[in-house]
């Protein structure tokens, strides 16, 4: 009897030890908690990070608001942040931290180029993933597992070219594209196949680097060819060139994507500039009832952003499958996600298509003297 006795002791012992040990070490895994655990993978630090900042407090408010009102499936849902870096790289070694946590699900990236980059290790692993505004193709493309909450490039390409032809009676156009950006170059080729079946001629499709300051030489190309519209698919050093064109004299009608929406691309040189256009995934003047309660309860405990309401829907979508699934197994939210439709979502409804992207609306906004207001809404 002393002998079992003390056997159960040790026994006991041992796994006391286990257990602090992982603590301590942080490899509990996610699911043995009492819990539904998310991931959020965004760019803490980089270049990315001032614009990423915006997804990451969205993503925080929704899971929030979740946890107010019950969590999901009775548990509270948990966030564990990875930072990307800003890199395509540390965007999959991120993904494969997620995987090591055993997560439900995740969240994010925001650059096309990060969430490309991750995609195929969430598939791999049976992962669900939703990013709220990457916008190339090729990123639902890696499988059946990957989705999005935001229109593609090829609708966003579309909805710009049309626009240039219809709204402004644009007939000639310049690109000036990032050359290390997957989103600018998708972009740039959507707008230049759309534009040109509109009769458009594209003059001179112009590239610049990542951390580039200096346009000078194709700001000088650009004002020789004299187009209707410069297109600047780009993030936020588009407000630098969009600035130094203006002040060169460059009198093109300027257009860009929903990387100008970010508050960088202002603060950055496209405060001063006089008049554009750009497309983005959400106005706070919708007049809509979705967006108005949405605007008073952000604002008590973040600053509004353009991507607040695309990110804060990235969420929803996924603990809206996680409820209809009635499961943390990823195949099963899969299977919800793509059944998905008619989502009455903060930027719009949404439905997801065979391929996971949303059929949903793009709003354009006009900048004038610095200050972006809604302009139109386009619907596919």
């Amino acid at each position: 009897m002393k002998k079992t006795f003390g056997s159960i002791i040790v026994k006991l012992t041992v796994a006391m030890v286990l257990c602090l040990s992982l603590i301590l070490t942080g490899h509990v895994p996610a699911q043995a908690e009492n819990t539904v655990t998310i991931a959020s993978i965004f760019a803490k630090t980089g270049p990315a990070a001032a614009g990423n900042l915006h997804q990451i407090q969205a993503v925080r408010f929704a899971v929030g608001e979740i946890n107010k009102n019950g969590g999901l499936l009775g548990k509270k849902v948990k966030i564990i942040e990875f930072d990307n870096h800003s890199t395509p790289i540390q965007s999959k070694l991120a993904a494969k931290k997620a995987k090591k946590a055993k997560v439900t699900a995740v969240i994010g990236c925001s650059w096309s180029s990060h969430s490309i980059a991750m995609a195929s290790t969430l598939q791999k692993a049976k992962i669900p993933m939703i990013s709220p505004d990457s916008t190339n193709p090729k990123v639902t493309l890696k499988g059946n597992y990957i989705f999005r909450a935001c229109f593609i490039d090829p609708f966003q390409g579309e909805v710009l070219a049309k626009f240039a032809h219809e709204e402004l009676n644009a007939k000639t156009a310049v690109i000036m594209t990032k050359i290390t950006s997957a989103y600018s170059l998708g972009l740039a080729e959507m707008f230049t196949k759309f534009f040109k079946q509109n009769n458009g001629k594209i003059l001179a499709e112009l590239e610049y680097k990542d951390g580039q300051m200096d346009f000078a030489q194709i700001i000088s190309q650009t004002k020789a060819l004299s187009p209707d519209v410069l297109f600047i698919p780009g993030h936020d050093e588009s407000g630098l060139i969009v600035k130094q064109a203006q002040d060169d004299g460059i009198t093109a009608i300027m257009l860009g994507g929903d990387g100008w929406a970010h508050q960088q691309f202002f603060s950055n040189g496209g405060n001063e500039l006089k008049s554009g256009y750009f497309t983005n995934h959400w106005s706070k003047e919708l007049d809509t009832q979705k967006t108005k309660d949405f605007i008073v309860r952000y604002r008590k405990e973040y600053e509004l952003n353009d991507f607040a309401a695309v990110a804060y829907d990235a969420v929803m979508l996924m603990a809206n499958a996680i409820k209809v699934a009635n499961s943390t197994d990823g195949t099963k939210i899969r299977d919800a996600l793509a059944k998905t439709k008619d989502f009455d979502g903060v930027t719009g409804m949404i439905s997801f298509n065979e391929t996971g992207d949303p059929v949903k609306q793009a709003v354009v906004q006009k900048i004038t003297d610095g200050k972006a207001r809604y302009f139109k809404a386009v619907h596919p």
